[in-house]
């Protein structure tokens, strides 16, 4: 059992039908995926979060295919199945490739675990790391 409701298109209120609108209209798909279904539940939420993700993820200094290498590590680090899933398919659409996938996940496990070696040692900053 899910511990919400995922809000379908045709039993969604206008207010959530205009933001899954602009949705699938920004990212040029037929539907809308789970993650924006579930927020559908408190349209507040819903708003809130797309403007902000449609802002961020947006083109600018860094290039879409960064901008979600930036999102998976993210979300690796956070344990986020359904998000590393779902930003592993957008990198790959903007031109990741399988090399370049092995190659992330490499950086993202030896910055994990050097992160973990200095918090633990607690190694203060010295001129050479500054």
């Amino acid at each position: 059992m899910l511990p919400v409701e995922l809000i379908e298109y045709e039993n969604a209120s206008a207010e959530v039908r205009s933001v899954f609108d602009d949705i699938m209209a920004t990212r040029k798909v037929d539907k809308v995926n789970n993650f924006w279904k579930a927020l559908a539940n408190h349209p507040v939420t819903l708003r809130r979060t797309w403007e902000s993700v449609k802002q961020v993820m947006a083109p600018g200094a860094l290039n879409p295919l960064t901008k979600e290498l930036i999102y998976i590590a993210v979300s690796v680090t956070n344990n986020c199945d359904y998000c590393i899933h779902s930003h592993t398919k957008a990198a790959q659409k903007a031109g990741l490739t399988e090399e370049a996938f092995g190659e992330l996940l490499a950086v993202i496990g030896m910055a994990s675990e050097t992160n973990r070696l200095a918090n633990g040692y607690q190694i203060p900053l010295d001129s050479a790391s500054q």
